[in-house]
């Protein structure tokens, strides 16, 4: 029995890397499972996982539910031009029911991962090396880790939050400018009044 290892990186962060090591009889599904746990994301968002060729166009996705809705299957092609190019007519597969060995076709395999497509991060993946199992030995696993994704920060007051402060600070604004009328009319507003041309007229 055999096994894949392989890297992952990550653009948005300098010198992010996660070695990843899995059995080639292994499932995408269990290839996601590893890579948002070891990834630091909660695995709560949809992704896909694409088979690339070497100029990193897709090829195959592969998604958690199926997403075929009955259209032909067809083959992707790209002009020799095209870079990260990405066609919707793209074989797709199930992860579950995918077997990651009946996939790789390349020494030197790259694979896409692209999670929660709101807020999308996308990780680029090569295949290392082919090595034999050892007895005893735990896959999935990650042998490597190197830079952590930054943590949402809380916002620590709702934005919200500020409404009626913001109402009432208005209000007090409002009664400095032109007195409080719950008070009473001021006399002195209307000294103001006076200076006025025609104001006394009405």
């Amino acid at each position: 029995m055999y096994y894949y290892k392989f890297r992952v990186y990550y653009d948005e962060i300098e010198d992010f890397v996660r070695d990843i090591e899995i059995l080639a009889s292994d499932n995408f599904e269990s290839f996601h499972k590893i890579l948002y746990s070891s990834i630091g994301l909660t695995g709560n968002e949809l992704a896909v996982i694409s088979i690339c060729d070497a100029k990193w166009n897709k090829q195959k996705e592969f998604t958690l539910m199926d997403m075929q809705d009955d259209v032909e299957e067809q083959e992707a092609e790209y002009e020799d031009s095209d870079n990260f190019s990405t066609r919707s007519n793209l074989p797709k597969f199930v992860m579950a029911d995918s077997i990651i060995r009946d996939f790789i076709v390349d020494p030197h395999q790259h694979l896409m991962y692209e999670y929660d497509f709101l807020n999308p991060k996308v990780f680029y993946i090569e295949l290392l090396k082919t090595l034999t199992t050892e007895d005893g030995s735990d896959f999935p696993r990650c042998t490597f880790k190197e830079k952590e994704l930054p943590k949402k920060v809380k916002p620590l007051k709702d934005p919200d939050d500020n409404y009626m402060e913001d109402i009432l600070k208005e209000e007090e604004d409002f009664d400095d400018d032109f007195g409080d009328f719950e008070d009473g009319y001021n006399i002195e507003d209307q000294m103001g009044m006076d200076q006025i041309d025609g104001f006394n007229e009405f």
